[in-house]
């Protein structure tokens, strides 16, 4: 079976390609620099360089799963056009390729800051909780929201699965894009958590569910994959403990934080590119926990401890940023 990638590059798409290849698929992979894919060669592996506003059709023949992972998730970015462009616009225009090329099924990695959190165990289908704050006010999450808004209505004429994970973790992180947050405690000896939390997933569970929808998804349907609920505060102690670093933390007063926020709103303001802005300082005040998803259950996965991810992607550091850095 072959599989059309994108975001190969990035930590979730080099996971995914690696399960992929161990699985047995072939996969053709969209790059746009093709010495930036740290996975040597295979004989599975097509590398296809390109980028998502091409006319990616003749890349599609006997394709039969598109699982489009790329996406731009900066926090600086000052536009909704900005995040619309990567997020929505390309995946249009890889959609219309795959319709064309009649391609089976379009798998779409989203976020699951399009879903409501709450900690309610009740819940039957929590994937169709609406977008509370303060990620309604996220172009970030607007623009993913948009383009599973557009998928959908094209479940018809081709199958669709949506996935939506929170804060993955895991190796492979080059860039670094979430795995900032580990990087930011290996680095640093005095360390100011926010008195938030988040959920967090492990890398290798959204590849296993991203892998049991190519066979199993469900037309038309969105899968939430959640992992541990955690403070900031629980999530820099364990991952302290996990490195053994000597390491000061302190909690940063919520004060500071909305002033830091106001700071960035004034910035943004002079089109100064920062990731500070009071929207973004809301998220980091707030406990975004999910209490379930069906996710794990209808495809039957067994989530893996947080504890593990950490594990890799502190080897992963040390290994490859830290090294070039000392």
């Amino acid at each position: 079976m072959t599989i059309f990638l994108t975001g190969i590059t990035g930590m979730l798409g080099t996971n995914l390609t690696k399960l992929l290849l161990e699985k047995g698929y072939t996969v053709r992979a969209l790059v746009r620099n093709t010495h930036s894919f740290t996975i040597p060669s295979h004989e599975r592996l097509h590398l296809i360089h390109g980028s998502l506003s091409d006319n990616l059709s003749p890349h599609l023949k006997d394709v039969n799963t598109i699982i489009h992972v790329a996406a731009t998730c900066r926090q600086d970015l000052l536009k909704y056009s900005d995040y619309y462009q990567t997020n929505c616009a390309s995946t249009k225009n890889l959609l219309d390729a795959a319709i064309r090329m009649k391609v089976r099924k379009f798998i779409f990695v989203s976020t699951a800051n399009t879903i409501g959190y709450g900690l309610d165990q009740s819940e039957i289908n929590p994937e169709q909780k609406p977008m509370k704050a303060p990620f309604t006010k996220s172009f970030y999450a607007q623009s993913k929201a948009a383009a599973e808004t557009c998928l959908l209505q094209y479940k018809d004429k081709i199958e669709v699965n949506i996935i939506n994970p929170t804060f993955i973790i895991g190796a492979y992180d080059s860039k670094p894009g979430s795995g900032k947050i580990v990087l930011m405690s290996l680095k640093n000896r005095i360390l100011f958590y926010p008195p938030g939390g988040k959920n967090f997933v492990t890398a290798g569970d959204v590849c296993t569910i991203i892998e049991k929808c190519i066979r199993n998804g469900e037309n038309g349907r969105r899968y939430l994959a959640i992992g541990e609920n955690l403070s900031y505060a629980q999530f820099f102690k364990q991952l302290k403990s996990l490195h053994g670093q000597r390491q000061w933390l302190i909690p940063a007063p919520s004060f500071t934080l909305v002033a830091l926020g106001l700071a960035g709103d004034l910035l943004r303001y002079f089109n100064i590119k920062t990731n500070l802005c009071s929207n973004n300082m809301s998220m980091l005040l707030s406990k975004t926990f999910y209490a379930t998803s069906s996710a794990l259950t209808q495809l039957k996965i067994s989530g893996q401890p947080i504890r593990s991810a950490l594990v890799e992607s502190i080897q992963f550091f040390r290994a490859h940023h830290l090294k070039k850095s000392n």
